[in-house]
């Protein structure tokens, strides 16, 4: 599938049966809901997948389920990266010969590497596939910031570099990246309560774990900014607001789960070292769930 990335993307979670194995049913359910909610992509592997919980073979076995279930339907990104570049390299050729679309490498995320120890990873990583890479800036789990003139000279250096993934409260870092380096990448911000901020500045789009639990929510905001109605896609925000805002104010891997288990479609808990939400915050999240209103038909 060739595509140009756009609109709202799911960062799946990966769900665990009750003995902690990987639940590849339900995960195939998940890829469904968000694909019948509208949503545009999903992405396996990622920080809300839990990705490093998971052993090779179980990330292997994510993408490949990830990709089967998708289909063709929407584009599948794969995240790939790792603790060295050998096996963020084993990583990513896997999920092109998969079938994936795009990949997308995060920084080694335990040794503090320098800026140019980690675009000499991202380098290596985007020479090893033949398919587009979505850079993935994440700092606050790296300690590696990428910014914007670094992502551009890094996207006008090496061809198949043409997303990033923003992941950080700095919107204005991401308008740097939207307005001056547009021309040669394509800016999704990947902080999920920046959503509507992110799409009226121009993203090309967000990539959030929330759109796992109100995937058709977060596409009407995303419709909305599209046909240039920005009063509805404020009334669309404003609808959805409080849950977002309550999940992203807790731990977010346990929140999204506990989340999805309030709209009715449990997943399963963390793995553990991460702990389930506390009762008081679950029981917040299922209050916003419950009272969210619906979708109001087009």
């Amino acid at each position: 599938m060739t595509v140009q990335l756009r609109g709202v993307l799911t960062a799946l979670a990966t769900p665990f049966t009750a003995d902690g194995s990987v639940d590849e049913a339900k995960l195939r359910a998940l890829v469904d809901r968000s694909i019948e909610g509208g949503v545009h992509g999903v992405l396996a592997c990622g920080s809300t997948g839990e990705f490093s919980a998971l052993s090779s073979d179980e990330r292997r076995l994510v993408v490949e389920t990830v990709v089967d279930q998708a289909a063709r339907r929407v584009p599948v990104i794969a995240q790939t990266g790792a603790t060295s570049t050998a096996e963020a390299i084993r990583h990513s050729r896997h999920a092109q010969s998969a079938g994936v679309d795009v990949v997308m490498p995060v920084a080694p995320y335990y040794e503090p590497l320098s800026i140019e120890e980690t675009l000499t990873y991202l380098r290596a990583v985007a020479g090893s596939v033949d398919i587009p890479v979505m850079l993935y800036n994440l700092p606050v789990a790296t300690g590696v910031d990428l910014d914007p003139d670094t992502v551009g000279a890094l996207a006008r250096e090496v061809e198949n570099i043409r997303y990033i993934k923003n992941t950080t409260i700095d919107m204005a870092q991401s308008a740097q990246l939207i307005h001056n380096h547009g021309d040669v990448i394509s800016t999704f911000v990947g902080w999920d309560s920046l959503l509507l901020s992110a799409l009226a500045e121009g993203a090309a789009g967000v990539m959030a774990g929330t759109a796992n639990v109100v995937p058709a929510e977060l596409v009407a905001v995303h419709d909305a900014v599209s046909t240039g109605n920005l009063e509805q896609a404020r009334q669309a925000w404003a609808r959805v607001y409080p849950l977002i805002d309550a999940i992203m104010t807790q731990p977010f891997i346990p929140a999204v789960k506990a989340a999805l288990t309030a709209v009715g479609f449990p997943v399963g808990t963390p793995r553990e070292p991460v702990a389930e939400l506390a009762p008081a915050a679950a029981a917040r999240i299922t209050e916003l769930a419950s009272a969210l209103r619906p979708v109001p038909a087009s």
